[in-house]
């Protein structure tokens, strides 16, 4: 089969490798109608997250038909689904919480060992990510094997076009979960950091949520628009003093919760960031910590900082005294992505939510390579990139 695979910073080729095959009773084999590029994405583009190795298969948005199923899977072959990016096993400790991204059994034991070290426990097993992360094959891809299938996938109702739904595998499901870990209250100011995907959906559910202002903080102008579109307020960090801002917005009070949505690689022009930015090159796993330790200075005394953008090491000058003497609370962590597919896909079709106004381009998987450059390079006009594996690539003139 075809699929994008990783070979270094800024090195990605769409290649020939071995089919996915059924190794566990409840995997199944789905055949990939349609996957995307996520921001995350662009930190392995990066090099920025450790752990990946030449050849291993991208991506964790992705959704599909059934083709094959083993004995224990619970789907049946010729089912459309959705898969969350987070891969659990249903019944350790941690699913049975709820908390799937958390799950004990998905990352082997091998790949376990090293992720030890950096964060206390073993991480739980991510597609197409880090071998930290179990190193599954991800889903940018024709085939893909998904394990627990009896867990994870959501089957699609027939009639719903695929880029309705696709984003139930990810980033709609982490923006929800950034603004219910923001706790908001009826009447809420809200302060968003980054206006990409995960923080756009950010901002459609703190509002669906009942706050009373929320203000997306960005610098490119078509993603600003996007945010303004949704019902909210922008702020340009170009030409405005961010926390000067927040605070004549919020009545000198300051935002009752922030959601940092921009995570390790965090743009600005501050000392700090430029001292982030040299240790990052030196060191990955070093944390461009920017945008959250502005967050954490503008939230009001008392308030609530939810964090989903992606951290994957250690940052430099946390405020921890800020942390400490305002009292505030902190939710973060990896989207338990099984417990939201439900709900949320009743609500777009109930028409409560759209997904499909974040999308600007639709490529072929063979131009995935192309989507990576522009992702990464032209971030205003490029706003999410859906590739399609089962689509011929445009002629080449």
């Amino acid at each position: 089969m075809r699929a994008l695979t990783w070979h270094g910073k800024h090195d990605v080729r769409v290649e020939e490798v071995p089919d996915p095959r059924i190794l566990n009773p409840r995997d199944a084999i789905i055949e990939v109608t349609s996957t995307a590029i996520c921001g995350s994405d662009l930190h392995l583009y990066d090099a920025v997250i450790p752990g990946m190795q030449a050849g291993d298969i991208l991506g964790h948005e992705f959704m599909g038909r059934v083709v094959e199923t083993g004995p224990g899977s619970t789907l049946r072959v010729g089912q459309r689904v959705v898969v969350p990016f987070t891969i659990s096993c249903g019944a350790c400790f941690f699913c049975r919480k709820g908390q799937f991204s958390a799950c004990d059994n998905s990352n082997p034991v091998e790949t376990q060992a090293t992720t030890e070290p950096l964060y206390g426990h073993a991480m739980s097993g991510l597609f197409g990510y880090s071998h930290l992360t179990g190193g599954y094959p991800g889903g940018q891809a024709e085939y893909v094997r998904v394990p627990f299938s009896d867990v994870g996938p959501i089957v699609v109702p027939d009639g719903v076009a695929d880029e309705d739904v696709l984003f139930l595998s990810d980033i709609l499901p982490t923006g929800w979960m950034a603004a219910e870990n923001a706790q908001i209250e009826p009447g809420d100011s809200v302060a968003v950091w980054g206006c990409g995907p995960v923080g756009l959906f950010s901002v459609q559910a703190a509002l669906l949520m009942g706050a009373g202002q929320v203000i997306a903080i960005d610098h490119h102008p078509n993603r600003l628009a996007l945010a303004r579109d949704l019902g909210a307020k922008v702020i340009d960090y170009r030409h405005s003093h961010v926390l000067d801002a927040l605070m004549e917005l919020t009545g000198g009070i300051g935002p009752d919760a922030v959601i940092d949505a921009v995570g390790m690689e965090s743009h600005g022009f501050a000392p700090d960031n430029l001292l982030d930015a040299a240790r990052q090159k030196m060191l990955p796993g070093a944390d461009r910590a920017h945008a959250l330790r502005m967050a954490l200075l503008a939230v009001r005394k008392g308030g609530r900082v939810s964090i989903p953008g992606v951290y994957g090491g250690f940052a430099s000058q946390f405020p921890l005294g800020a942390l400490m003497q305002k009292g505030l609370q902190i939710r973060t962590g990896q989207t338990h992505v099984q417990a939201y597919t439900r709900p949320l896909l009743q609500r777009i079709l109930d028409g409560q939510i759209d997904t499909t106004f974040l999308i600007s381009h639709r490529l072929p998987l063979e131009d995935a390579p192309e989507g990576y450059r522009n992702f990464h390079g032209n971030q205003n006009e490029w706003t999410k990139v859906v590739l399609k594996p089962g689509q011929a690539p445009a002629p080449r003139r």
